[in-house]
């Protein structure tokens, strides 16, 4: 049991072919036209423990993949058009550098797909995302032998159950070890309003005999770690406690 207050420190993330088996934050990089489904599909991936980032054309991807240095490629290939032009730009990235490659492929756009296409899945829309996030997982497995299973996601922030890490937007954030356990608590019941009390007996125990005051005081400093008007997790319920905002 632990008996005082310790910092999870982490450290820094490496390309999937190098990283630990238990590393299991991985930077998906998604070419895709803009739209609406795409960003639902970016958002809802990032919930399942992917940083997502998306490449809207094809002069974007050579750069996304050299400053993301991604794990995994998502192409759509909804139409003849972006089916040929991204293709053909994919080939020319790929031979620099081998990525597993997962095609989102439209029903109109089933009678263009050649079987011969070197690809490690496929889903063809609608789009499922449970679907899309277990087949990822199962490519990275496959390759990796990884697994994603201890994860906790919501926007850019993951928390990795496994390693007990902390990410926002891909960068690692350094916790002590109650605000760690009082962010767990919380993401893993997003959207729920627990009081300071709730809070006190869940994270430091029934045993703990300070005041509620402590909530507030780690909640400040948890706030100040992982938020910024870009990313706000946290939410205060008036005259209640805190909850863990959903859809962040």
């Amino acid at each position: 049991m632990i008996a005082q207050e310790t910092t999870v420190r982490s450290g820094n993330l490496t390309p999937a072919s190098k990283r630990d088996r238990a590393n299991t934050l991985f930077e998906m990089l998604i070419i895709a036209a803009k739209s609406e489904q795409i960003r639902e599909l970016a958002l809802s991936l990032a919930r399942s423990g992917f940083n997502c980032s998306v490449a809207t054309s094809p002069s974007e991807v050579g750069g996304q993949v050299a400053r993301k240095t991604p794990d995994l490629v998502l192409i759509a290939m909804n139409s003849p058009l972006m089916y040929s032009e991204v293709w053909h730009l994919w080939e020319q990235v790929r031979q620099k550098r081998a990525l597993p490659v997962i095609a989102l492929i439209s029903k109109g756009a089933l009678g263009n797909f050649d079987p011969g296409l070197k690809i490690d899945d496929f889903v063809v829309e609608p789009w499922d995302i449970a679907e899309v996030a277990a087949r990822a997982k199962r490519v990275l497995w496959r390759i990796n032998k990884v697994d994603c299973k201890e994860l906790i996601g919501c926007g850019d922030l993951v928390i990795d159950l496994g390693k007990c890490e902390v990410s926002v937007g891909g960068r690692l954030v350094s916790l002590t070890f109650r605000e760690y356990e009082l962010l767990r608590f919380l993401a893993a019941n997003e959207g729920r309003v627990f009081t300071r009390d709730a809070l006190l007996n869940e994270v430091w125990g029934y045993d703990y005999y300070g005041g509620d005051r402590t909530v507030d005081v780690h909640i400040r400093r948890l706030r100040s770690k992982i938020e910024d008007p870009a990313h706000i997790f946290i939410e205060t319920v008036r005259n209640i406690g805190y909850r863990f905002r959903k859809d962040s």
